[in-house]
């Protein structure tokens, strides 16, 4: 097993997609299908990385990332959302989030965002490290190309 992942969704075949994807790739996956059941699985186990919807009843995934931080819960997570929204994505990244993805999300992405994490972490745990330092470049380079369409659709 490469690790634990948790997948906080309240759509059951996002978990499901998401889960298959990375299960064929050696991973442990749980599943919540709300931001309150990922903390009563935060309180009982330990997560290499958490995905979560941006959007859910309750509490968002931006709500749960603030709750995970203040709780002191450090996992690595990657926000996942229908709706492209620049605010959102930066928001997400102030809170600590190492990713902001869109969906639908192919497969490839997926294994490929969780893939960069992985080998960030094996390289070097300090932030300070190149691959994380070029990470938190591709990302925002993404938001900036992102910010750029949506100006030229309005």
């Amino acid at each position: 097993m490469l690790g634990r992942i948790l997948i906080v969704d309240d759509e059951a075949n996002a978990r499901l997609n998401f889960r298959m994807t990375l299960q064929t790739e050696g991973y442990e996956i749980l599943e919540a299908g709300s931001a309150a059941r990922a903390l009563e699985l935060f309180a009982q186990a330990s997560f290499a990385l958490a995905i979560l919807d941006m959007r859910m009843p309750h509490m968002d995934g931006l709500s749960l990332l603030a709750k995970m931080r203040e709780s002191g819960i450090s996992t690595p997570t990657v926000i996942v959302s229908a709706f492209g929204d620049v605010s959102h994505a930066v928001k997400a990244m102030k809170l600590g989030a190492i990713d902001f993805l869109q969906k639908p999300l192919r497969p490839e992405d997926l294994r490929n965002a969780v893939a960069e994490m992985k080998n960030c972490q094996k390289d070097d745990r300090s932030s300070e490290s190149f691959e994380a330092h070029l990470a938190a470049a591709k990302r925002c380079l993404n938001l900036h190309a992102f910010a750029l369409a949506r100006l030229h659709l309005a």
